[in-house]
């Protein structure tokens, strides 16, 4: 005669081990993944050796039709309880990152004092050639003013007034300077009224 573990089982003992996880989880003693996992098992297993090893560490309710306790030869292994590592909690960083408002942690878009290349003087950047600060005006839009408007309104808004009144008077010099102009702030750039490198 076979032992007693040995014995092959049918879907109502299948069932009966799910109802009893089933009530082990509602008391709060597997966790979710867990449970899913046991009631995995409980659906595949061939026989009650099986099904006695995912209660070996509950008490009851046990499967009223399982044999007495009996140490199966092969403990199923389980995930280990959540989180799992690799994933962060909320309030907390993942490993090798420093968590919210820890010192030294940049909130994203914001570049922090002391940060290279961060200066209160030169909030668009410098001119990599001649370290001056760069402009808060824009070339391409410079350039589509002057091509555009020829009327020299991208002098103005570089503010470069002198050569701006210049065009001004002339419609741009019949439009030819003006359109030589936008080209030339399209693909050189230039400086505003300060002096400053116009930004890209």
């Amino acid at each position: 005669m076979s032992e007693p573990h040995q014995a092959r089982i049918g879907d109502q003992q299948r069932e009966e081990a799910i109802s009893a996880l089933n009530d082990h989880f509602a008391a709060g003693r597997l966790e979710i993944g867990e449970y899913e996992q046991r009631v995995g098992y409980a659906s595949a297993a061939q026989t009650a050796q099986e099904l006695a090893a995912l209660f070996q560490d509950l008490p009851q309710p046990h499967p009223v039709f399982l044999p007495p306790p009996y140490p199966p030869t092969n403990p199923p292994t389980y995930p280990p309880p959540y989180p799992q590592t690799g994933y962060a909690q909320t309030g907390y960083a993942a490993p090798g990152y420093p968590p919210p408002g820890y010192p030294g942690y940049a909130q994203p878009g914001y570049l922090p004092p002391g940060y290279p290349g961060f200066s209160p003087d030169a909030p668009f950047g410098v001119d990599p050639f001649t370290g001056n600060p760069l402009s808060d005006k824009s070339r391409i839009a410079a350039g589509v003013l002057q091509l555009v408007l020829p009327f020299g309104i991208g002098r103005f808004y570089i503010g470069d007034t002198a050569i701006g009144i210049a065009q001004l008077l002339t419609c741009g010099g019949c439009g030819v300077w003006s359109l030589i102009d936008g080209i030339i702030l399209l693909v050189n750039g230039g400086t505003d009224g300060e002096g400053r490198t116009l930004r890209d």
